[in-house]
């Protein structure tokens, strides 16, 4: 029995998309997908539906990079409503909790340091974090509380940009892989003698994408045909701009895109090896700024790995 034909156009990149409020990740990427007619789409990094900005949509070969943006940082505006925390941690639950104190700004400034580095976070109820193969979302919304395990997350920078008023305080953050913002805020909260949830939350960036560079379902609505939205994706090497390169020509290109080892020139291997020793993982060779496979350099040896489909 013959291969089925696959559905859609073979495209790929990466879109960084502007989400909108109310949609959520999946939604989002189902939409790009839609609008490009591509055959495969997915996304690097779940943003809540009451979250905007930043969700980078791999499509076609770009999924294969989909794993190096996933630990990337990530840098968040969001706003605290101080005084009632909520069963989702934000806008969206019921009011559970409700506090009449208030922090000033320089309390919330005073505490800070101690929510940089390495802590200690217990994800939200209501989070995709799996208990006993089911989300602990799914769970919260059936009526039950579970109990979710600390994990050690990062927080590289946290800092207030503005204190509208009494009730709301603006912080931007830069976060490691798995933090939560919704549990942030919890911990903040708790930790003033108040309570608090999530009221606004705006993702800037993550890894090389930036919300200035990012296009909205609008944009791409407005634009006439699937292959002119093409003009809106970055190509696949801009999610690996952080790995090692090697230049390789069109006759070692074919060689990779087989399965073959290519070798490199000895300037190169030089350049890319610096002062390491050894074999180094994770170089993305290149054939005239196109992605062509990630591999392992050993000596002058290019073995490949994750290999693109030109």
């Amino acid at each position: 029995m013959g291969n089925r034909r696959k559905k859609g156009r073979p495209v790929s990149g990466w879109l960084i998309l502007d989400k909108p409020l109310d949609m959520g990740s999946t939604q989002a990427v189902g939409k790009v997908k839609w609008l490009l007619q591509a055959q495969k789409a997915g996304h690097a990094g779940t943003l809540d539906p009451l979250a905007t900005g930043v969700l980078p949509i791999a499509l076609g070969e770009a999924t294969k990079t989909v794993p190096f943006i996933m630990g990337a940082e990530k840098t968040y505006r969001f706003t605290a409503k101080w005084g009632a925390s909520t069963t989702t941690d934000d806008g969206e639950g019921d009011i559970i909790a409700q506090s009449d104190h208030r922090p000033s700004r320089d309390d919330v400034e005073a505490i800070l340091d101690r929510f940089i580095g390495e802590i200690e976070q217990v994800p939200p109820q209501f989070s995709a974090i799996k208990i006993g193969g089911e989300r602990a979302y799914d769970i919260a919304r059936e009526g039950e509380r579970v109990e979710i395990e600390a994990r050690t997350i990062s927080i590289h920078d946290l800092r207030i940009v503005d204190a509208p008023s009494a009730d709301e305080t603006v912080f931007e953050a830069v976060t490691g892989k798995g933090a939560y913002v919704r549990a942030l805020v919890r911990d903040i909260a708790k930790m003033l003698g108040t309570e608090g949830h999530v009221s606004a939350l705006r993702r800037t960036a993550v890894g090389p994408f930036r919300a200035e560079d990012a296009v909205s379902i609008d944009d791409l609505e407005g634009i006439e045909t699937p292959a002119e939205r093409d003009g809106a994706l970055q190509p696949i090497a801009f999610a690996l701009s952080g790995l090692p390169q090697a230049v390789i020509d069109g006759p070692q290109a074919d060689k990779l895109r087989r399965g073959q080892a290519a070798v490199i020139a000895p300037p190169i291997a030089k350049g890319l090896r610096g002062e390491r020793a050894g074999v180094i993982e994770n170089v993305l060779a290149v054939l005239h700024e196109d992605a062509i496979a990630i591999c392992t350099l050993d000596g002058l040896k290019l073995q490949p790995g994750r290999v693109f489909n030109g």
